[in-house]
């Protein structure tokens, strides 16, 4: 299977190209790391000019301290509600250390993914009241600490179709790591470290709402292969409805522009119930005007989870004829749609 839209990724899987959080460790960013932060943002954006993945290690080192930095007064995602996380204080997502709910092949992503070896963690920066993983969202002290260092052998073996740990069972290769939840956002200098201890030349997919601070999203510049975004809502009102966050199209339509900048990306569109025009229209139309070469999925698969009975609209599943129309304005928009 091959796609112009997600062709380095492909190229990866056929050992042409190097997974980019790997050219990074090899980008070298001279710079004291216990300097201050204007001084480590500055060495990390030269860092990112280097295009030939020469020099010696550090932009990955870099990366991976000023993300601890900003779990002091935490500004990863766009609520950036100050917390001091490294002090033990919960901010609004209520994660501290990084805590996995499950690690597994997944054959049910898009098919351009499969088998993807999927990380979900407990936590997330959204309230979505459809939430369909909401036993992990809500719950971020659910799940295990894993070592990273652990992590990163378990990622080395799925991308060799190797057992890890006990089982003597052959597994089917990988073909990338892909970081979900919840949502990844809270967990990224853990993220990072694994990246820092792993040696796989895999793709790295984020799966994310991408309600990031602008921050952040620096710095997984030179580590994503592919972003799998969500864009769910097509105005603010019914974001901050339905899932409670202010500014939404701000922020979620820069990150996406920021993204697809950076790297190959799919773009999933959840149809929800009673919200083709207020949602699915212009959110597709803004996908088909700003994301030139992303794949789109959009997505028939909501069903009433988690809260949605006290919203009359969505408190049930979605009617065939409103996803038919969703399809009609995708494939009029000429959307790049997956498989």
């Amino acid at each position: 299977m091959s796609s112009e839209a997600l062709s380095r990724y492909y190229a990866i899987l056929e050992g042409e190209e190097t997974a980019r959080y790997l050219m990074t460790k090899r980008t070298g960013a001279p710079i004291d790391l216990g300097a201050e932060d204007d001084v480590l943002w500055k060495a990390h954006e030269r860092a990112l000019l280097k295009t030939d993945g020469s020099g010696q290690p550090g932009l990955l080192d870099l990366k991976v301290e000023l993300a601890n930095r900003m779990l002091k007064s935490c500004e990863i995602c766009e609520r950036k509600c100050g917390a001091n996380r490294s002090a033990g204080e919960k901010g609004h997502c209520g994660v501290l250390k990084a805590r996995v709910n499950s690690e597994f092949l997944h054959m049910g992503e898009e098919p351009e993914l499969v088998p993807s070896y999927t990380i979900f963690f407990s936590g997330c920066t959204f309230e979505c009241v459809f939430c369909q993983n909401w036993d992990i969202s809500t719950r971020p002290d659910a799940g295990m600490e894993i070592d990273p260092k652990e992590l990163a052998r378990k990622i080395e073996a799925k991308s060799l179709g190797e057992s890890h740990g006990s089982s003597m069972e052959a597994l089917t290769r990988a073909r990338n790591v892909n970081w979900v939840g919840g949502d990844p956002t809270s967990n990224l200098p853990f993220i990072l470290e694994v990246l820092r201890k792993c040696t796989a030349n895999i793709p790295q997919v984020w799966n994310s709402n991408m309600y990031l601070s602008e921050r952040a999203m620096k710095i997984l510049d030179g580590v994503i292969d592919v972003y799998l975004t969500d864009y769910k809502y097509g105005n603010d009102s019914c974001a901050l409805r339905l899932s409670k966050v202010n500014d939404y199209m701000r922020v979620v339509q820069r990150n996406h522009k920021m993204a697809r900048l950076h790297a190959e990306m799919i773009v999933r569109h959840l149809v929800l119930p009673g919200h083709v025009e207020c949602c699915t229209r212009p959110a597709l139309t803004w996908i088909s005007e700003n994301l030139e070469g992303a794949k789109v999925n959009v997505m028939a698969q909501y069903r009433p989870e988690h809260n949605a009975s006290e919203y009359p609209e969505i408190s049930h599943p979605l009617k065939l004829a409103e996803y038919r129309t969703a399809m009609d304005i995708a494939e009029s928009l000429g959307l790049d749609l997956c498989d």
